[in-house]
């Protein structure tokens, strides 16, 4: 392992500890995203194989990287599998400190990527790498909807091309933007106007919301997907945008 000054991050952990972190210099490493050269059969031996995939993205990443540190946020703002993962890697990862936080913050730092005309899988990995700074957002001029797209992050960000630039996001994406993860009536949020595709990781507990408010939506699709998005959920989501109208 290169650096004992690095420390990875599981979910949105509190912004005092991220500020922390930039006060110490760390290099700050997202656990949840798939990183280079780190494959999925690296969890097998903590995960199982049926099991929400950015989690097992999570345990891979960690088992291959072995930070000294891991901050995992284990609140109502990620789950309750987090806070099962946090146990299962302090068993397979003796020498990392395995540190179990709850991110409560209610200072809103707005959402202007969220509403931002620009290709949603560059919005969303914009939105997906601002959790590693405690910085103010940069402002951005927020576009005229024509679609939207509630729910996580996906594990396969491909999925995402097929959505026009004037996309807005909802959800807990939305409530990472503004970095108040527990905040359950932004996540819970959406507007009625647009056609939206609710989304939702396979075997998330997130499923049950997206499906919730889906059926409250007067126009929406609602699609899951696990390790990859498949070429069905695609179709799905590319025929309910031209249906709809949506270029």
């Amino acid at each position: 392992m290169k650096g004992e000054n690095r420390a990875a991050i599981v979910g949105v952990p509190p912004l005092s500890v991220i500020r922390q972190l930039e006060a110490e210099g760390a290099e700050i490493i997202d656990l949840d995203m798939p990183l280079p050269g780190v494959s999925l059969p690296k969890m097998a031996a903590c995960l199982p194989e049926v099991y929400c995939a950015i989690l097992r993205t999570v345990a891979a990443n960690a088992l291959a990287l072995r930070p000294p540190r891991i901050y995992i946020d284990v609140g109502r703002g990620k789950c309750d599998g987090a806070m099962h993962v946090a146990t299962i890697l302090r068993h397979v990862l003796p020498e990392s400190a395995i540190i179990a936080v709850e991110n409560h913050d209610t200072e809103a730092f707005s959402t202007p990527r969220c509403l931002a005309g620009m290709p949603l899988l560059e919005k969303m990995r914009a939105i997906t790498e601002s959790v590693l700074s405690s910085a103010a957002h940069p402002s951005f001029a927020a576009c005229r909807p024509t679609a939207g797209f509630w729910g996580v992050p996906p594990r396969d960000f491909s999925l995402l091309k097929l959505f026009p630039d004037t996309t807005h996001v909802f959800g807990w994406a939305r409530c990472m933007e503004n970095k108040t993860p527990d905040n359950s009536m932004l996540e819970e949020f959406f507007d009625p106007e647009i056609p939206t595709v609710f989304f939702a990781q396979s075997f998330c507990a997130k499923s049950a919301l997206a499906r919730h408010l889906a059926g409250k939506h007067p126009c929406a699709l609602l699609v899951d997907s696990d390790v990859s998005a498949s070429n069905s959920g695609r179709a799905k989501v590319q025929a309910f945008l031209e249906l709809n109208g949506v270029r």
